[in-house]
């Protein structure tokens, strides 16, 4: 049973993957630019909890594709590594969808369980016109995120990066 809800995640992803592919987003391109961050941190699972993150994406030239890490500090910290597929809206606004991994320590929880495992990460950037400044916000969903008891853990993150 434990297998069925990362097979069918997995399953989603790529069929949500797949559908982004074959959109035409007719002349707007990926907003440019790697950036790093921070802001607030909210994790919605096993009693709320209020935290700070620290944001990074690398962004591949050329390809819808950037390399992602956020760093969550709550109770517990846990570092999400993921690799995500870029879909410009405009020619300031990206919105994605992110696969990767929770990499948590020690044993209290933190905004995103205290497991290793996997996690999906949907989220939106925005470049501020004439500017290096990029206001982000995401959510991190991680599946079987707590020792104990296994559950679904769920993060809301936002904040103001700035791109190099």
């Amino acid at each position: 049973m434990k297998h069925i809800k990362y097979l069918a995640s997995v399953l989603v992803t790529g069929s949500i993957l797949n559908l982004a592919v074959n959109i035409q987003p007719g002349q707007a391109q990926v907003a440019y630019g790697s950036y790093v961050g921070v802001g607030p941190t909210v994790g919605l699972s096993e009693g709320s909890q209020i935290g700070g993150v620290l944001a990074f994406r690398y962004k591949l030239l050329e390809t819808p594709v950037s390399f992602r890490a956020q760093a969550l500090i709550g109770d517990g910290t846990a570092v999400v590594p993921t690799v995500s597929y870029d879909l410009p809206l405009n020619w300031q606004t990206d919105a994605y969808l992110g696969a990767g991994l929770v990499l948590a320590s020690g044993d209290s929880p933190s905004p995103v369980g205290n497991k290793i495992t996997f996690a999906l990460q949907p989220g939106i950037d925005y470049v501020v016109p004439n500017s290096n400044t990029v206001i982000f916000g995401n959510a991190i969903i991680a599946f079987d995120a707590y020792r104990n008891n296994g559950g679904t853990a769920v993060s809301l993150q936002g904040g103001v990066g700035l791109r190099f």
